[in-house]
C-alpha cells in the first residue's frame, strides 16, 4: 500500500466521526461553553468542520507560515447545523482529493510549519498531517462529545461505545 492509501484508511474513518458528531450540534446554542477558557460551542464545530482544509494544505502547499499565510481563513462563525455539515463535506472533499493523488515520496518530504521565525515543526508531511489534521480533529471532535454531552444530547459512539450507543454505525 501507498501512504496515501494507509493514510485515506484513517481519514475516511475520522470524517465519518466527525460528520456523525457534527450532525448533533444544537442551534442556538452558539456561545456556550463549558468554562471560561474553553471554545465556545458553535466556533468549535466550525473549527472541526474546516480543519480538514489545513490538512489539503499540509498536502498541497510546500509549508506555512501562520504569521503571513497566504491562505484563505474561513470564519469560524456557526449559522446552522447545514452550513457546518456543508463546510465539513467541502474540506473533506479537498483534503481527500489532494491525499490521493500524493506520491509517496510528496508525502516524505518535510514540511515547514512555523510563526514567523519560530519553528513549529519541520517534519515529513506524512507525519506532520497526521499530528497537524487527524490528531488535532480527533481532539477536537471528542471535545465536542463533551460539550453534547453537558447539553443533554446523545453522545455517538465513535472508537466505542458510548453511554448512548452500542456500537460505531
Amino acid at each position: 500500500m501507498t501512504i496515501a492509501e494507509i493514510l485515506l484508511q484513517d481519514y475516511d474513518i475520522e470524517i465519518s466521526n466527525t460528520r456523525r458528531t457534527l450532525e448533533r450540534v444544537p442551534e442556538g446554542k452558539n456561545d456556550w461553553k463549558c468554562h471560561d477558557k474553553s471554545m465556545q460551542l458553535g466556533k468549535l464545530a466550525m473549527h472541526c468542520a474546516t480543519m480538514p482544509r489545513f490538512g489539503s494544505y499540509i498536502i498541497l502547499d510546500e509549508g506555512m507560515d501562520m504569521a503571513n499565510s497566504q491562505r484563505p481563513h474561513v470564519p469560524l462563525i456557526f449559522k446552522s447545523r447545514e452550513d457546518c455539515l456543508r463546510h465539513l463535506e467541502e474540506s473533506a472533499k479537498a483534503c481527500r482529493d489532494a491525499i490521493a493523488r500524493a506520491s509517496d515520496e510528496h508525502l516524505s518530504a518535510p514540511w515547514r510549519f512555523s510563526f514567523g521565525e519560530h519553528v513549529i515543526s519541520n517534519n515529513p508531511r506524512s507525519l506532520t498531517f497526521r499530528q497537524m489534521c487527524f490528531n488535532h480533529l480527533i481532539h477536537h471532535t471528542t471535545q465536542l462529545g463533551v460539550y453534547l454531552r453537558l447539553n443533554d444530547i446523545p453522545v455517538p459512539a465513535l472508537y466505542g461505545p458510548s453511554a448512548d450507543e452500542q456500537f460505531p454505525t
